[in-house]
């Protein structure tokens, strides 16, 4: 394949750029609609899978707004935007795990049937966004960080009817619990994977331009051209 070079090369990159941001529109609209009806059932049927998947879509839908606002801004900014991004991915996962442990003490049995009836609706609608985006899950942080949420959402409503089928066969809330739990679990797994590349990318663009672009070298220089040059003159 030949290599992508000058005006090509900024072609290809702004087409890519433009395709993906009507895929995050596309993501955004669904996420926050899954979100509204996942929160409903979820409280509906006092289940705790339903409801950290459904604040899970609440933060994909945030997610994909920002990753629209940073995505024709020029680096450092869509490596903090991702930054931002996992740290909230890891917020989730945290939620998600004492919300859990508070079911747990409660006791809750949810109802199985409204379980996997909105547990399907959530796997095609996120199996749809991650095919959409399965083709950006090598770009930036920022482009990763979308990927991951929505692989993550694909993964955690399979777990869900998983947890449906274990509600129904054994009458206890344990199933619910435990993919609750592993969906926390995910969450972290994935928020410190993000956290971690937006870091090495925040790191390497400041390694090219400390200070605001302009390095230590370069500083020195300019102050040495701005001097005034004295000539010493000998008798």
């Amino acid at each position: 394949m030949a290599d992508c070079c000058g005006s090509q090369c900024s072609s290809v990159a702004s087409k890519a750029s433009a395709r993906f941001r009507r895929i995050l529109w596309v993501a955004l609209v669904v996420n926050a609609a899954m979100f509204v009806i996942e929160l409903s059932a979820g409280w509906k049927a006092g289940s705790v899978s339903l409801l950290a998947d459904a604040v899970d879509f609440l933060g994909d839908s945030a997610n994909y707004a920002v990753s629209l606002f940073v995505l024709a801004l020029a680096a450092p900014w869509p490596s903090r935007a991702a930054l931002l991004k996992g740290l909230t991915m890891g917020a989730y996962g945290v939620f998600v795990l004492a919300q859990a442990g508070w079911a747990a003490v409660q006791g809750t049995v949810p109802d199985a049937g409204t379980m996997g009836a909105v547990g399907v609706l959530a796997l095609v609608a996120n199996v749809i966004v991650a095919v959409l985006l399965y083709a950006f899950r090598d770009g930036d942080a920022n482009m990763r960080s979308v990927w991951l949420c929505s692989r993550n959402d694909a993964i955690g409503n399979i777990a869900v009817l998983i947890a449906a089928l274990g509600v129904s066969g054994t009458r206890t809330g344990w199933p619910d619990l435990i993919v609750a739990l592993v969906m926390g679990v995910l969450g972290l797994t994935a928020a410190r994977s993000v956290v971690a590349q937006a870091r090495g990318e925040l790191r390497a663009h400041s390694r090219r331009s400390p200070a605001g672009g302009v390095g230590l070298t370069q500083r020195a220089a300019l102050s040495r051209a701005a001097r005034p040059h004295h000539r010493s003159t000998s008798e």
